[in-house]
């Protein structure tokens, strides 16, 4: 479950992409153009600290990309080369934003949706002492592959052909920055769809 917050952001989310992704080797759009929200999902960290988040977006006119983000209330030691920016949040305080890829809680979280249809977090708003669903914007398929969700060392690499390498333990994964229409591969993977995006595409596979 993740709880959200009517909060005020400085900068925004969108704002802050708006600067990083440009300097993406796997960017499609046009720089400097505002940056657009298409989609979210969330994934939930077992220890409640971290807030794990994946946005779909656009940079104008351009692409689809996938960017999952990790935010935290204070900054990853050793995870400079991962650091997206830090946003002020009128209820939690700053806020360090990463690229999730860099972040060691996101490849578990990643792999038990991806080999074990884990799903995506159910998400509320606390509002006057009660809990309000906010309802997905996007639906997550992940596979049952029957393979145990490793919980092994991760790490990261920068990959190639618009997929960033995340593994955990033994298996590897690959998030797929411009999502398109695709299969799962056998060894498994998440799909997703939104309104206006009625044909899944691949978001992340094992490989």
């Amino acid at each position: 479950m993740a709880l959200l917050h009517r909060a005020e952001l400085r900068p925004s989310k969108l704002e802050l992409l708006a600067g990083w992704l440009p300097g993406r080797q796997w960017f499609a759009g046009e720089a400097g153009a505002p940056v657009s929200r298409v989609a979210a999902y969330r994934f939930d960290d077992p220890a409640g600290e971290v807030g794990v988040e994946t946005l779909l977006v656009r940079a104008g006119d351009g692409s689809v990309l996938q960017v999952p983000l990790t935010y935290r209330g204070a900054p990853l030691a050793g995870a400079d080369e991962h650091l997206v920016g830090v946003i002020e949040h009128s209820v939690l305080g700053r806020r360090w934003a990463y690229d999730a890829c860099g972040d060691p809680v996101y490849p578990p979280l990643l792999a038990a949706a991806v080999l074990a249809d884990a799903g995506q977090a159910e998400e509320y708003f606390e509002v006057d002492g009660k809990r309000e669903a906010r309802p997905a914007s996007m639906t997550l398929t992940g596979s049952r592959t029957g393979r145990p969700v490793p919980t092994g060392p991760v790490s990261a690499d920068p990959g190639d052909g618009g997929v960033t390498v995340v593994r955990v333990g033994d298996v590897e994964l690959a998030v797929v920055r411009r999502p398109v229409p695709a299969d799962v591969p056998a060894a498994g993977g998440l799909a997703g769809t939104w309104p206006g995006q009625d044909v899944p595409v691949l978001l992340a596979y094992a490989r």
